[in-house]
């Protein structure tokens, strides 16, 4: 009778298992979402305060975490950014660092373009130094990052 209660809890215990194996994904197979999430609205996740995903090739993830973003971002000039990025760095703060160029870079290409010329990048010397910091914290060289946005700010 014994015998008989361990084989039945085994065989209740492998079928538990076999049925939690082939549960369905919690994430949306369209968009890789998870549900009740848009992307592209609010926080997603990952979440990391950490700098990735900056420079073409090998990451740790196909995914680029969600940043910290820096206080007072909404409506902030270039400049305010600059000044959080480099802030951040000496924080050791990357992720707020990353995300503070990324903004201060997008908000520094507002220029009038031609017709058809959209795809052109920008030649701005201003929005070189924010890309070659951005590409220097890529590197892992915040020191250089930190080089290049005092060299944006004197511009």
């Amino acid at each position: 009778m014994r015998a008989i209660k361990f084989a039945l809890a085994a065989l209740l215990g492998l079928t538990a298992i076999s049925a939690l194996a082939q549960a369905p994904s919690l994430l949306d197979p369209a968009t890789g979402a998870r549900p009740g999430h848009t992307p592209g609205v609010g926080d997603s996740l990952p979440k990391s305060d950490k700098a990735s995903n900056i420079l073409p090739g090998p990451t740790a993830s196909t995914l680029a975490p969600t940043l910290p973003s820096p206080a007072n971002a909404d409506g902030a000039a270039p400049f305010d950014l600059l000044r959080a990025a480099r802030a951040a760095l000496v924080a050791g703060q990357t992720g707020l660092a990353q995300q503070s160029l990324e903004m201060a870079e997008t908000r520094s290409l507002d220029r009038a373009m031609a017709p058809g010329q959209s795809g052109t990048a920008s030649d701005s010397r201003f929005v070189g130094q924010i890309r070659d910091a951005r590409r220097a914290l890529g590197n892992g060289d915040s020191a250089a990052a930190i080089t290049m946005i005092d060299q944006a700010l004197a511009i």
